[in-house]
């Protein structure tokens, strides 16, 4: 009998085991996880679960007893030691699991901050797991100072729950603004307003120099030079995919694991799916983190498990929870060169326009369901409106014509 074995338990890893199954895959399917938990969604983690407003089994994807009806070993709280391709064998602290197919979809881990700059500290935390959430929930105090070291969608999300709870709340972020890396500076300028009317400080262009404290940061410095009172910190610096087992076995890795368009790695009997991996897109490799994308491809690699031939093609979306803005994100805006921003129908709402040249690239946009939902379907359909319509405020979005 077949055997297809899992490394890592997350969104990507179980969409690959339970489309097997759903798909009639006959063969033996362990899933094996490092964290003591079954897979569970990660985006309440930082939101309604951190605040006590959804419990940890509502987390889980399918409760316990899913897997044993469907004969997927689950195996957590399991850290895999090695792979052996020439055995084609995994290894956990010294017990050899054979495999036919193996599945790599361990994800991202957080960028730690390192030691000599206080990240050793004992009230410093990262928001990727249960674990991390469980740990800094108790510090969520209304009138606790939180300093939050990045200011990516990790930080700002962190930032409005602790500001809707009533804490006081700073985010430092090195680079000249907020959102620098994934974000146009119209949205960034969108987001800004909001988080300074909810009272969050935000210190933009300088980076965080060190953290002061014996065993719990009480001061951080800046580089700029300035002391900032903290009672805990949060860091969110972003994410490293976590190749070190493809690494150690050899394969191709290359800011992620690379696979091809149906997932499999310079191994063929090697797949990986999720965070973790790269694969092609538009002539160049691409690494995505997002819940979709772990979903899609984990589905594509199970199909290529059962034989199929097609090719996995990424449709990017994305989204962020900001106190009462959803933030919905279509496409990838690499290479834009015009940002329009468009007022919603309905106030306080707004979408931003990606072009290059007269392209549509990505949409932004912010409580503004009918912009996203426009932008999808032309960024679907490989189609693209014309940017002076766009422009156009009093042209609503159902009378635009894209080709």
């Amino acid at each position: 009998m077949s055997r297809t074995i899992i490394v890592g338990a997350g969104q990507a890893g179980f969409a690959v085991a339970a489309r097997l199954r759903s798909k009639g895959y006959e063969g033996e399917i362990a899933l094996i996880g490092d964290e003591p938990d079954p897979p569970y969604q990660r985006p309440p983690l930082s939101k309604k679960y951190l605040m006590g407003e959804m419990s940890r089994d509502r987390l889980y994807f399918r409760p316990p007893s899913f897997y044993s009806q469907n004969a997927i070993d689950l195996r957590t709280g399991v850290v895999v030691r090695s792979i052996d391709r020439r055995d084609r064998s995994i290894h956990i602290d010294g017990v050899a699991l054979p495999y036919e197919t193996l599945v790599i979809a361990t994800g991202a881990r957080p960028r730690r901050l390192p030691a000599s700059m206080g990240g050793d500290l004992g009230n410093v935390y990262y928001v990727r797991t249960l674990t991390d959430i469980d740990l800094a929930a108790p510090q969520f105090r209304p009138g606790a100072r939180l300093l939050i070291v990045g200011g990516g969608y990790i930080g700002l999300e962190t930032a409005a729950v602790a500001a809707s709870a009533g804490l006081e709340v700073t985010v430092i972020e090195a680079s000249p603004r907020i959102l620098q890396r994934v974000a146009s500076s119209e949205t960034a300028a969108f987001l800004r307003r909001i988080h300074r009317e909810r009272g969050v400080r935000l210190i933009e262009g300088t980076g965080l120099k060190r953290l002061l404290g014996d065993d719990r940061a009480g001061v951080a410095e800046t580089d700029d030079g300035q002391r900032l009172e903290t009672d805990f910190v949060i860091v969110g610096i972003g994410v490293v995919p976590e190749t070190r087992l493809a690494v150690a076995a050899g394969l191709t890795v290359d800011n992620g694991i690379q696979v091809d368009t149906q997932g499999r790695t310079s191994d063929p009997s090697i797949f990986a799916a999720g965070d973790c991996a790269s694969f092609p897109h538009c002539g160049e490799y691409l690494r995505l983190e997002s819940v979709p994308h772990a979903i899609d491809q984990g589905n594509a690699v199970a199909d290529a498990i059962m034989g199929s031939s097609a090719s996995y093609a990424a449709r990017p979306w994305f989204w962020s929870d900001q106190y009462d803005i959803k933030l919905q994100i279509v496409g990838l805006n690499t290479g834009y060169d015009r940002v329009i921003e468009r007022a919603g129908v309905r106030a306080g709402t707004a979408s931003f326009w990606y072009f290059r040249g007269r392209k549509l690239l990505a949409v932004d946009a912010a409580n503004d369901a009918q912009a996203y939902v426009m932008g999808k379907r032309w960024i679907d359909a490989g189609q693209s409106p014309d940017p002076d319509d766009i422009a156009d405020q009093s042209r609503p979005l159902k009378e635009i014509a894209a080709h």
